[in-house]
């Protein structure tokens, strides 16, 4: 799942890395009363890939609310589990705007609030059970997720000659074809079906082509011929070298929050950075 550097925390509560003091009902007196504090996330996409219109259009930060045992229920509905939209529901109830549709969401800026919920609603540290890659053992170990922070997307575009347009766009040059293909930022809503569409060929037994449907889902033209047949074409015929170029290059400048910490297997003593691995208890602990 991810950037929420500098967070602003801004909310009710002077003090966001305190929560408020709950009001106690007396005999006779009024109800409980809890101020749910607040927080602004940075998105990573800095709001410049959204269509004009889009709440999110030219927004650096979105608000939510911290979890609360609501959204605690959301996580553990077995219905929205067997739907595979409880993470959707839990989100959509904390955000602050709910004009905010969070399928339309880039990937990146979902990831980023969905490390933001899981802090505030069970602290920075997120303890899970690692691989060490070395000597294959597995063992209990913790990360710090309290401030990931957000790729330099802008650089890594540069550094591989890719150009943004004006309407939230990108063109990448293709090495072996030299064919310039212009593609767009994939949102929680392309996610959602192209991994519906990657369960339901596992299910049929049929082979997997995850990245001929990525690039049908992100490829908006091809030397400026955005027409389906021109699309599926070139998809279906295009180079190894470019394939796996575009890949490569999409990834690197999808703005995204980095999880990526230092790890030291306690029994080896192998040391490297590595991506943290977001398991069911990510937001199910325990």
């Amino acid at each position: 799942m991810s950037r929420n550097e500098d967070r602003l925390g801004l909310g009710t509560n002077p003090n966001p890395d305190q929560a408020p003091v709950p009001a106690v009902a007396t005999p006779g007196g009024p109800a409980f009363s809890w101020s749910v504090p607040t927080e602004f996330v940075e998105l990573p996409s800095q709001g410049i890939f959204y269509p004009a219109g889009h709440p999110l259009a030219g927004q650096k930060t979105v608000e939510i609310r911290y979890m609360t045992a609501k959204e605690e229920d959301i996580l553990t509905s077995r219905s929205l589990l067997k739907e595979g939209v409880a993470l959707d529901r839990m989100l959509q109830n904390i955000i602050v705007n709910q004009d905010i549709d969070i399928t339309s969401l880039l990937v990146g800026d979902k990831n980023a609030l969905l490390v933001a919920a899981r802090r505030t609603g069970y602290g920075p540290e997120y303890q899970t059970k690692v691989t060490c890659p070395a000597c294959d053992s597995v063992e209990e170990y913790s990360f710090d997720i309290s401030e990931p922070p957000c790729n330099d997307f802008r650089k890594e575009a540069e550094d591989n000659g890719v150009n943004f347009t004006s309407d939230g766009l990108f063109t990448i040059r293709l090495p072996m074809s030299n064919v310039e293909v212009v593609c767009r930022l994939l949102t929680s809503e392309d996610e959602g079906r192209l991994l519906k569409e990657a369960q339901r060929k596992d299910k049929r037994k049929q082979a997997s082509a995850s990245s001929t449907d990525a690039f049908r889902s992100y490829i908006v033209s091809v030397n400026g011929d955005d027409s389906i047949f021109t699309i599926e074409s070139f998809v279906q015929s295009m180079p190894a070298r470019d394939a796996r170029h575009l890949r490569n290059v999409y990834a690197a400048i999808v703005p995204n929050i980095v999880l990526n910490q230092n790890f030291e297997c306690l029994n080896c003593g192998y040391e490297a950075d590595m991506e943290v691995p977001l398991g069911l208890d990510f937001f199910w602990p325990g």
